[in-house]
């Protein structure tokens, strides 16, 4: 998630609009204190609503875990999980060497 300043927000207009448009969300601050979230507008946004939608980008962006985005769409984990993976977002995301790591360890 990328961070403006109001002032930012003001000076660099159009790099808040590409990074929207490129699907990503934006965190605008005012003397370091959140003020609002861009969300990108998109078909899941209408279909599900905001609450789904922002949980939805904020768990597949890594910013939120499984099961602060199912109490942010107001899903069980299981109904957000289902939702997730619905869309196509791996519900477990591990880095390979992570990966590597856990395998490792079951194998021993």
């Amino acid at each position: 998630m990328q961070t403006f300043t109001i002032r930012d927000l003001r000076e660099h207009t159009g790099e808040l609009s590409r990074t929207v448009e490129q699907g990503h969300l934006t965190l605008v601050t005012k003397h370091g204190q959140p003020l609002f979230v861009g969300i990108p507008f998109s078909e899941s946004l209408l279909a599900f609503g905001v609450h789904v939608a922002l949980a939805t980008q904020l768990f597949q962006s890594h910013s939120m875990s499984l099961g602060k985005a199912a109490k942010l769409a107001r899903m069980s984990i299981a109904e957000f999980t289902e939702h997730v993976s619905r869309l196509g977002i791996p519900v477990v995301d591990y880095d390979p060497a992570e990966l590597d790591q856990e395998l490792a360890y079951l194998n021993t």
